[in-house]
């Protein structure tokens, strides 16, 4: 029993150490090893809950030792993903251009910018912990789901240091690779992450399809793109999570 009590809080340590790992690789400038880690960090966030749920065995500190993981990998990793995204991105600006120094130091504070993800993922974080309407379902997108957006850019691109040196002037025409662009999308998320948009928790209590229906479609339809457009599909993904979100909160309310 004792043994069995401590397997969701080790699985949660194994999530903590992958954005440990994910951490010292995007500082390296591999951001696609970071995102791999993370890929990883993803699944054991899944399995602890899942397991502490199935063993039953959940505890108040497992809830936070969970959230103080999440911390680290869904609200330290993609700050610093995007910070060094947003670094390459404006060094590739500067290839081939006579003002590169003056604007290179005028600029120079822009991928700090990105942090703004973490601090708002901490508030996010922070809020779910303390929100009783959270038990069985999300207002607001998830730190995972926001993590993912952000580190499949990094996938779809290459995005390594040393990749990201030799295509400098191929990358300043990809719009979504854009330091501004970068910047945008690090406001919109991180407004996301706290906005009051009711989503349904990828969570399962039992298997049965009534009651896990929604959920089912939602992960057939992802395995599909998945399967089609690999990486690519995974903020589609996320977008798709929102829709649909949105449609059922309406339908619901229908209902009501």
């Amino acid at each position: 029993m004792t043994i069995k009590k401590h397997i969701p809080n080790a699985i949660t340590c194994g999530n903590l150490l992958c954005g440990c790992l994910a951490i010292v690789q995007a500082f390296q400038g591999q951001l696609v090893w970071a995102a791999y880690f993370v890929g990883i960090a993803l699944v054991l966030d899944f399995f602890d809950g899942f397991a502490a749920r199935m063993l039953k065995v959940s505890s108040p500190v497992g809830k936070d030792l969970d959230s103080l993981a999440d911390m680290v990998t869904f609200g330290v990793v993609p700050g610093i993903v995007m910070f060094k995204m947003i670094t390459l991105s404006l060094s590739s600006f500067y290839v081939s251009d006579i003002y590169a120094g003056a604007r290179a130091n005028t600029e120079s504070l822009l991928p700090y910018c990105a942090f703004i993800i973490t601090v708002f993922s901490c508030i996010r974080l922070a809020k779910f912990n303390n929100d009783t309407r959270q038990s069985d379902s999300f207002i607001g997108l998830p730190t995972p789901a926001n993590t993912m957006v952000i580190c499949s850019f990094p996938l779809i691109f290459d995005m390594s240091e040393e990749n990201w040196v030799k295509e400098s002037v191929f990358n300043r025409d990809l719009l979504f690779i854009n330091p501004y662009v970068l910047i945008i999308m690090s406001c919109i998320l991180s407004v996301l992450l706290i906005a009051e948009i009711p989503l349904f928790a990828l969570k399962f209590k039992n298997f049965s399809w009534a009651s896990n229906k929604l959920v089912y479609v939602f992960l057939l339809v992802s395995v599909i793109l998945l399967l089609m457009l690999q990486f690519v599909a995974i903020p589609l993904i996320i977008l798709l999570y929102i829709l649909i979100s949105i449609v059922n909160n309406i339908f619901l309310k229908k209902k009501v």
